[in-house]
């Protein structure tokens, strides 16, 4: 163990990507560290930097800024005492299950003898006994899983780095993967000394950590460490699982201050442009008519999320959105509609739309990109002319899909056209 106790320290790590429009900062000036025996959990939005960062935990990927100590030793290229699973299994097809797991042992040189006692065992372990001669495709998901979690214990790992590893499965192959790796890692079958978990599920990190640090996206930064009690097995259904859940639905949804939400920047502006949270309108109706459904009113979005049976990437999406609009207030991780809220979610087709377009018009996005079709050539504009000036704010992945979305909005609004044809993004007569 390191003198300072941790098995690996990240100190002010900061990921820098340069692109033809701008430097992106995917993560900023992270600290954390990891300690022998801790299941630690990475959980944020998609696009918060979690993924960057177990690249560069494992020494895949060297980070812009800061430093990366291994047993307080500065790590140098890939590290030998980590590896990763991702969450597309990435098994070779035309390997059979025990040829997959003895991919790494052969390229450590070890003897074939030895690759062939370790890949079975491995396999016993993760309860595949039996499947060895199977190919991938003979496989279920959950069982593929299993494959690149042996083949990943096979180099018998200090640290075990997840990419999101559930996140492909059907919910009952997830569930019953869990409870395996949990068994294995709290009963010391396997010789990992510690878990890094990325994920973007709230109650999986309850269900599984020690410790849950949050983030935040633009840039990806740690905002909150949250210590998880409990013992292992953990119950679900139990209070303070559930009150615990809620604590972190809390932080990671905010709380609506009064008399002001923050609406960003226009781009090109001073300041921080806020992204359009990507949501369907269809589903933002669903998700308000919902909650007024029902007599109280603060509703509890943990409890949101097993209702309506969406992730809690979506739920905190759409609590977004709701906040951002104007019919939503957030507080403890509670929502609370506002009457405009419950106006919207009352009113007719043609109310809501109206509704939905006076709301839209005051978002500093919506300003600008009014702005610049009013400026164009019979108030139209190329799709990638737009993308392109928006690539100045975001990288382009990122613009393309916040284009997307506010062309989608404008639409159900009746602001604006598109024409994919042409690909010209058009101004409504009268929307001037």
């Amino acid at each position: 163990m390191s003198e300072t106790g941790h098995l690996l320290e990240l100190k002010d790590v900061s990921q820098v990507y340069q692109t033809p429009e701008r430097p992106f900062t995917a993560v900023e000036n992270v600290n954390l560290s990891i300690d022998e025996g801790e299941f630690v959990c990475l959980l944020g939005p998609s696009g918060c930097g979690k993924s960057t960062l177990l690249r560069i935990v494992t020494g895949l990927q060297r980070p812009t800024r800061g430093d990366v100590l291994y047993r307080n030793e500065r790590l140098r290229g890939v590290n030998p005492h980590a590896t990763i699973v991702f969450q597309s299994f990435a098994l070779f097809p035309w390997l059979t299950v025990q040829e997959n797991v003895e991919v790494p042992l052969k390229a450590r040189g070890m003897s074939s003898k030895l690759t062939v006692g370790r890949a079975i065992d491995l396999l016993d372990r993760v309860g595949l006994d039996g499947f060895e001669t199977a190919y991938p495709r003979e496989l279920s998901g959950g069982m593929r899983q299993k494959v690149g979690i042996a083949r990943a214990m096979a180099l018998e790992p200090e640290i075990l780095c997840l990419d999101e590893p559930f996140s492909a499965l059907d919910v009952l192959s997830a569930d019953a993967l869990r409870g395996e790796l949990l068994e294995l890692w709290t009963s010391g079958s396997i010789p990992t000394k510690a878990i890094l978990m990325v994920t973007h599920n709230i109650e999986e990190a309850v269900l599984m950590a020690d410790r849950i640090l949050l983030m935040e996206k633009e840039p990806g930064r740690l905002t909150t460490k949250i210590k998880v009690p409990f013992p292992h097995p953990r119950q679900r259904k139990s209070a303070p699982f559930i009150q615990m859940v809620d604590r972190v639905y809390a932080t990671l949804a905010g709380q609506t201050m009064p008399e002001h939400v923050e609406m960003g920047t226009a781009p090109g502006e001073p300041g921080r442009t806020r992204a359009l949270p990507h949501i369907n309108i269809n589903d933002l109706a669903s998700f308000l008519e919902h909650i007024a459904a029902y007599p109280e009113d603060r509703h509890d979005i943990y409890r949101l999320t097993e209702d309506l049976k969406v992730d809690s990437e979506d739920i905190l999406r759409l609590t977004e959105t709701s906040e951002l609009l104007g019919f939503a207030t957030i507080a403890e991780g509670d929502i609370t509609l506002t009457p405009l809220g419950e106006a919207f979610a009352e009113a007719s087709i043609l109310a809501r739309k109206e509704i939905f377009a006076t709301r839209i018009r005051r978002l500093p996005f919506f300003k600008w990109l009014i702005s610049l079709l009013r400026a164009a050539d019979k108030q139209r504009l190329n799709w990638d002319v737009a993308q392109t000036a928006l690539e100045l704010e975001f990288p382009s992945q990122e613009a393309e899909r916040q284009i997307e979305t506010a062309v989608n909005w404008g639409r159900y609004a009746e602001l604006l056209s598109y024409d994919d044809d042409s690909e010209m993004v058009y101004l409504e007569p009268g929307a001037a």
